[in-house]
């Protein structure tokens, strides 16, 4: 990779553990800029943690993290990745703020948290919004709005940033089928239009491989990584080498509207 296309992560031998039990192990990962990468796994297969790893929460038993060639342990520059995590399933409801306000927290880095907002600053927010679709929506409040609606709210308080990196932790849960699949387009967008990098960390394998570029395959060890034709094409055998027997996939026929069932086993494990 050339010195103008380094890596936005790279994960060289990653382990990581709790007292003696091994969570996840020699972890080799690298995400390009400009790729859309969907990370899968079945519960317990590490993904949460590989999160933490990412942001500096926890810290590596063994091997080395970067972002943007900045070992994580040293990275600051923190504005140049966005985070939104599961808040749609578990958002409350009765939270006194509007739409505008939640996106502006994601500028407190930049301008304080108890500053007056420049004009600047208001339309970084209300651009964030158009974004995402949700402009007309600046002055409602966030609990009246749609799971959906609220998980496009964290994407913009994300963006408002302008980061080059998104990361998405399993960030439709709680949202139903229809906003999941205007969600997954909005993302793609972003990548496609915007040429911001996506890792997307997901258990909907199915309507997954519809918008990335690049998937890996993730239970303590990674058991595949690379573009999505690749993926598609070897899925049968990914997903038994990950979960350790036969899952069932949904993928998605936009043209023809409905669904394609392969391998009628454990579709509850292996798509959420």
């Amino acid at each position: 990779m050339s010195a103008d296309r380094e890596a936005v992560l790279e994960l060289q031998g990653v382990q990581f553990g709790y007292s003696s039990r091994p969570v996840l192990e020699d972890i080799q990962l690298s995400v390009a800029p400009g790729s859309f990468l969907g990370l899968v796994g079945p519960n317990g297969s590490g993904k949460s943690t590989l999160m933490k790893l990412l942001l500096g929460l926890l810290e590596a038993d063994e091997g080395t993290i970067k972002l943007f060639g900045t070992p994580v342990q040293s990275f600051r520059d923190w504005n140049r990745i966005g985070f939104v995590s599961q808040k749609a399933g578990s958002f409350n409801s009765g939270f006194p703020a509007t739409v505008f306000e939640v996106v502006s927290m994601g500028l407190y880095g930049k301008i304080g948290l108890f500053r007056f907002m420049k004009k600047k600053h208001k339309n970084r927010v209300m651009e964030a919004l158009r974004l995402v679709g949700l402009e007309e929506y600046s002055g409602r409040q966030i609990g009246m709005l749609s799971g959906g609606q609220q998980q496009r709210v964290f994407i913009a308080r994300a963006l408002v940033s302008e980061p080059e990196l998104l990361i998405l932790d399993e960030p439709t849960v709680g949202v139903d089928a229809d906003s999941v699949r205007n969600f997954y387009e909005l993302l793609k967008e972003l990548n496609r239009n915007k040429g911001i990098t996506l890792l997307l960390v997901t258990h909907d394998i199915g309507a997954m491989s519809d918008y990335v570029t690049d998937v890996a395959c993730l239970n303590k060890c990674l058991h595949f990584h690379g573009a999505t034709g690749e993926f598609i094409s070897n899925k049968d055998e990914m997903m038994r080498a990950m979960y350790g027997h036969d899952v069932s996939v949904i993928e998605h026929n936009h043209d023809h509207g409905h669904h394609d069932h392969h391998h009628d086993h454990d579709r509850s494990e292996a798509v959420k």
